[in-house]
């Protein structure tokens, strides 16, 4: 499919619609769409996303802020219908072969009217792509506008529903907003909220993500996550027997162990071995994930520093220790800690660590662990924004979903 995203800037000019254009068309691009941006200022910031800049369409340019200055005085003049012209003439050479067109504020704001003029007259003629009209802000809803709109044609276009158009604001108050101004109900307006990509935010390394999406581990809910060798004395069984308990609650959760089994014993190959009869027995293999399992390549502390990163909780069961860095690395990336209740760790941690016995009922750990994490505000919501905001999931379900709807009738 061809998408052209349209907004009066792109990237690298520095603004939020201009972040969220480029998030949606990396996220497009990378699912098999072919994506191209119109703007009026920009410039290519991927090689596979063409950026087309035409300083028509540029709100600050000289003679769209002479345009504007009248428009907000209620003059319409020759300049005003000469520059909607020049855009209707771009729309019509540039347009013809794309399937949707997605406007970002173009028809919502002031910032341009002749623009929003020139895509109103051109978007119902034959052969035009379909429209989406996605509104970050509203002028008509905004005090700081009301001085600069006019109860008339053109301002009147940016509280009008356009027929053969599809709606979509950022959140839920957008929604009632634009309900209202446009006497629509809100079920006829999609909410698609911005997101924060999880793998530029954390910085990762090109290993972890290779790692995170081959394990499928940025959709596990929780995820834990125990960085230890494949060695009996860290008690890994018995992480498994509980995540068998926890998953019954949190059929999404998941474990991450990070470490391969210890070079200096060979007879670790079969507990190894054990453990993965166990996790496949238990019927845990989307689950509990070794990275034993998928690399032999060393793994430096920095990729072992992002999957603390991305997990939610530190899982650490150990039968005995000499200390326990994992807890400091823990508490460095502000993760609850669950371990085993020994000495050592609660030498290091005191009160501040939930303990459980590396001997005891992984059932009655399970629920100790979800009891803690359900009543921690905090914890609630750094899962709830890592569900509901990244922008791989935002994609996934409500983005492509939308672009690829047969255009409505």
């Amino acid at each position: 499919m061809k998408i052209a995203l349209f907004h009066y800037s792109a990237p690298p000019i520095i603004g939020g619609v201009e972040s969220v254009i480029a998030h949606h068309a990396r996220l497009m691009t990378a699912n098999g769409h072919r994506v191209t941006i119109f703007a009026g200022r920009g410039e290519t910031f991927d090689p596979a996303i063409p950026v087309k800049v035409f300083p028509v369409l540029d709100s600050k340019n000289p003679e769209a802020l002479t345009v504007k200055s009248e428009l907000d005085k209620g003059l319409l003049s020759e300049r005003f219908y000469s520059l909607c012209d020049q855009i209707q003439e771009l729309l019509n050479n540039e347009l013809p072969d794309f399937d949707v067109l997605i406007a970002h504020n173009v028809t919502s704001l002031n910032k341009s009217l002749p623009l929003t003029v020139a895509l109103f007259q051109n978007y119902r003629q034959p052969g035009f792509p379909r429209l989406i009209r996605w509104h970050h802000d509203l002028a008509w809803s905004s005090p700081r506008y009301r001085n600069e709109l006019f109860d008339q044609y053109p301002w009147d276009l940016l509280r009008k529903k356009w027929p053969d158009t599809t709606d979509v604001v950022v959140s839920q108050a957008r929604r009632q907003e634009l309900a209202q101004l446009m006497g629509l109900s809100a079920e006829n307006i999609s909410v698609i909220p911005n997101g924060v990509d999880l793998f530029s935010f954390f910085k990762f390394n090109e290993q972890t993500i290779r790692l995170i999406r081959t394990l499928n581990l940025s959709e596990m809910d929780p995820l834990f996550l125990l960085p230890a060798r494949l060695i009996p004395r860290k008690n890994i069984e018995f992480a498994l027997q509980i995540m068998k308990a926890f998953i019954v609650n949190n059929p999404n959760a998941g474990l991450l162990i990070t470490g391969p089994e210890d070079p200096h014993d060979p007879e670790n190959a079969l507990y190894r071995q054990n453990l993965m009869r166990m996790r496949n027995e238990m019927g845990l293999q989307n689950t509990v994930h070794f990275l034993a399992d998928v690399t032999d390549d060393f793994l430096p502390d920095e990729i072992i520093s992002d999957f603390y990163r991305l997990a939610d909780a530190l899982l650490f069961p150990s039968f005995e220790e000499g200390f326990g860095i994992p807890l400091i690395e823990a508490g460095f990336e502000n993760i609850p800690v669950f371990c085993s209740d020994i000495p050592v760790f609660h030498e290091i941690g005191g009160e501040n660590l939930s303990y459980f016995d590396p001997n005891g009922d992984p059932s009655a750990v399970a629920k100790m662990i979800d009891d803690r994490l359900d009543s921690e505000m905090t914890f609630r919501w750094s899962r709830n924004a890592k569900n509901n905001y990244r922008w791989e999931s935002i994609y996934r379900s409500l983005i492509e979903p939308l672009i690829t709807e047969e255009r409505k009738k």
